[in-house]
């Protein structure tokens, strides 16, 4: 059977560092994978006008190269999505997955340190309801490199993963998808760097008992 996966990136490159070796996986075994960016640099101060472009290049670059069924780009303000209503940030992410109708959705960890994250993760996890939404039979929380570890360390608010997805075989693909994105990877320790990103891998695959995984954290599976 063909999955239908929406990834919900709060900004452009939490697909990649969360899930982008599972998406590469999903999108070589035939699955279609949808894309929805939360958030837009578009309108924020002291951003110039050559570095909005320069994304939109990056956008449909990383696009192209995982060869996405579909982009959704919605128009809410980069790191002030908490001043957007619940009400209104419901209703986009209701509309969209009634349009999309996908049955796996990838959701940002709802404890990670920046507030955007959080913020969509609860106007998203607001839309799965079994009986509205009949068609999502599979929801997982992803961890981004720079926000997950950075969460609070609070009793029952950690990043605890119970599925491991082997990617081994598209790990340089991963990183390789991650280096378009210019001006967003660093050097060690800076947290979004290749080192990091490879040993991140590695942990989770030596939990798994292969060579490199993503982990993610479930919430619900309908069989």
């Amino acid at each position: 059977m063909k999955n239908k996966i929406l990834v919900l990136a709060t900004h452009p490159d939490d697909e990649t560092l969360g899930c982008g070796g599972t998406i590469l996986k999903h999108l070589e075994r035939g699955d279609e994978v949808v894309w929805m960016i939360a958030t837009t640099a578009q309108g924020l101060d002291g951003i110039a006008p050559q570095k909005l472009k320069a994304r939109e290049l990056e956008i449909k670059k990383v696009s192209s190269t995982y060869k996405f069924s579909e982009v959704i780009q919605l128009n809410n303000p980069a790191t002030k999505l908490d001043s957007i209503a619940d009400s209104d940030l419901i209703a986009q992410m209701s509309h969209e997955f009634n349009r999309v109708k996908p049955n796996t959705i990838i959701l940002p960890f709802a404890f990670d340190a920046h507030s955007d994250h959080r913020k969509l993760f609860q106007s998203a996890y607001s839309c799965t309801k079994s009986f509205r939404y009949p068609f999502i039979k599979k929801i997982l929380m992803m961890e981004t490199l720079s926000e997950t570890e950075f969460g609070a360390a609070l009793p029952g608010q950690g990043f605890s993963p119970n599925i491991f997805i082997d990617i081994s075989n598209y790990l340089e693909k991963k990183i390789e998808i991650m280096k378009m994105y210019q001006g967003e990877m660093g050097q060690h320790p800076f947290p979004r760097s290749e080192e990091n990103m490879r040993a991140l891998a590695t942990l989770r695959g030596a939990t798994a008992g292969v060579k490199y995984a993503e982990s993610f954290m479930l919430l619900k599976e309908i069989v």
